[in-house]
């Protein structure tokens, strides 16, 4: 997932971003509203994590420029030390997706960002994908590259449609094996192997490459290598 945390706790936003980073997310971070509202605008994000309490611009008003005035649908999670069912109430009503009272748990966070991705991708989920010529009808799990049918085992087909809806977003290697196995991937380097047959076939010889592999960072799908966030 690629995060953005609006935090001004400089040690809660540390504590956050050392562990979600270790668990192989992409993270940009703010400690004051009107940067965070300027990030959340122009860089694509999975998810916020949205402080109520914010120097410059408070976590409530940000939410809702985000929604009324951005029309950004990114999910967002509020953070608070109020647990008042009325201040859940108001932040909800602001437009954020879900509510966690400090403290809280880091797997916890970690969780429910993860609910809120996968209620998001749910929301908008595409029937069709296209990257360049590469085609994935979802409905007849048909994909095609050039007009030209691929075969595709279920393994590599799943991690084609979680690259192709994230395109042309990096996809972590957590990220990836998430989406296929849950909170039970292999211990062996499975998702290598499937990720080599799967550019075998998508990407063969002669043909432009779109599957890339990033160091450090993670996969990505595109007509062009370039280092997309």
């Amino acid at each position: 997932m690629r995060l953005l945390i609006i935090e001004d706790n400089q040690d809660l936003a540390a504590n956050l971003c050392e562990y979600l980073e270790e668990r192989g997310h992409i993270l940009d971070a703010a400690a004051d509203g009107l940067t965070g509202l300027h990030l959340a605008v122009t860089q694509p994000y999975d998810v916020i994590v949205l402080d109520l309490v914010l120097p410059g611009l408070d976590g409530l008003s940000l939410c809702r420029k985000l929604r009324a005035e951005a029309g950004l649908e990114t999910p967002v999670l509020m953070l608070t030390a109020r647990d008042a069912i009325e201040d859940r109430v108001i932040g909800l009503d602001a437009g954020a997706d879900d509510y966690l009272v400090k403290p809280f748990s880091l797997r916890e966070l970690e969780a429910r960002l993860r609910a809120l991705v996968r209620r998001a991708e749910g929301r908008g989920q595409r029937q069709r994908l296209e990257v360049a010529d590469l085609v994935f009808d979802i409905a007849s799990l048909r994909v095609t590259r050039a007009g030209r049918e691929i075969e595709l085992p279920p393994i590599p087909m799943r991690i084609l449609e979680v690259l192709m809806r994230r395109s042309p977003r990096v996809v972590s290697r957590a990220d990836l094996e998430a989406h296929i196995w849950g909170d039970s991937p292999p211990d062996s380097d499975a998702l290598r192997t499937h990720l080599h047959v799967l550019r075998g076939l998508i990407d063969p010889a002669g043909s432009r490459p779109l599957l890339h592999t990033l160091r450090g960072r993670g996969y990505r799908l595109g007509a062009e290598d370039a280092q997309q966030p």
